[in-house]
């Protein structure tokens, strides 16, 4: 399976160190092994996706092992729901590649199967090729998938914008997708230090079109966090940026930070 143009939506023929179209659209194949397939045309800013800082933070927190449940269960959903000739994965939103690189040691136990791993942020590619070699990497948008109809057996969700349509038309008929989103009490008491007012996160039933949700289901449990990896947790999320200098310093110095985690999973299969 190779990808697709971004320009032209041929298909890119892989010709080191470039990949090039028919229409001979060139695409270099940076020295970590991932491509940018993101045009300057389709970025809504100079540097879209998480910052450097968002991102190492993220890697520090999730080598602490405190996202490793809801790690090994979607790899344990996937596993289950792929027949042992399936052959192609997609990780929308992939990050630096710490959910990607875990379901391509599980699903390969059994299968001999490709797994891609897609996000926009360019600096957290960059770290997730160089980490995890054996995962093909790519820069690109979730709302313009570089893959072809029907080319997937799978697509893993979690907390990523993507279309529904695009999900549709990549996935192959009978394939799975499977989707994390934040469940009500995440990270509650992370958001009771930042917000004089603290809502839930609303539940959610998203239905895809093209799939039928095949199962649903809530992993809540509590961390406790060291003050270093509070700010870390704080940093690689949305609050961060509503948190004041001095919350984020006072988190920083705690002693420990107790913080309840509530993910929302779901999973879904295309019509035959």
């Amino acid at each position: 399976m190779s990808y697709l143009c971004p320009l032209c939506h041929h298909v890119l023929h892989f010709t080191a160190p470039q990949w090039r179209c028919e229409n001979n659209h060139q695409f270099d194949c940076a020295r970590e092994g991932y491509v940018n397939l993101l045009p300057v045309q389709h970025k809504r800013s100079k540097q879209p996706g998480d910052s450097v800082e968002m991102m190492q933070a993220r890697r520090a927190f999730l080598d602490g092992g405190f996202y490793q449940p809801l790690q090994q269960r979607v790899a344990e959903l996937l596993d289950n729901a792929l027949g042992s000739d399936a052959q192609a994965l997609l990780d929308i939103g992939c990050g630096e590649g710490y959910y990607t690189a875990a379901v391509a040691q599980r699903l390969n136990q059994a299968r001999a199967m490709r797994i891609y791993g897609l996000d926009v942020a360019k600096v957290a590619v960059r770290y997730a090729a160089k980490r995890y070699p054996t995962v093909s990497f790519c820069v690109a948008s979730s709302h313009r998938l570089p893959f072809a109809d029907a080319s997937l057996d799978a697509v893993l969700r979690i907390y990523a914008p993507c279309k529904g349509q695009e999900l549709a038309r990549v996935v192959r008929p009978g394939g799975v997708v499977v989707t994390v989103s934040p469940g009500p009490r995440h990270l509650y008491q992370l958001k009771e230090i930042i917000y004089q007012e603290v809502q839930l996160h609303a539940e959610q039933d998203e239905q895809l079109p093209g799939f039928d949700t095949v199962r649903n289901e809530s992993l809540a449990y509590p961390m406790q966090l060291s003050g270093a990896q509070a700010a870390n947790l704080l940093q690689m999320t949305p609050f961060a940026w509503r948190a004041s200098l001095e919350t984020q310093r006072q988190l920083a110095a705690s002693a420990s930070f107790a913080c309840e985690t509530d993910f929302a999973i779901s999973v879904y299969r295309r019509h035959a």
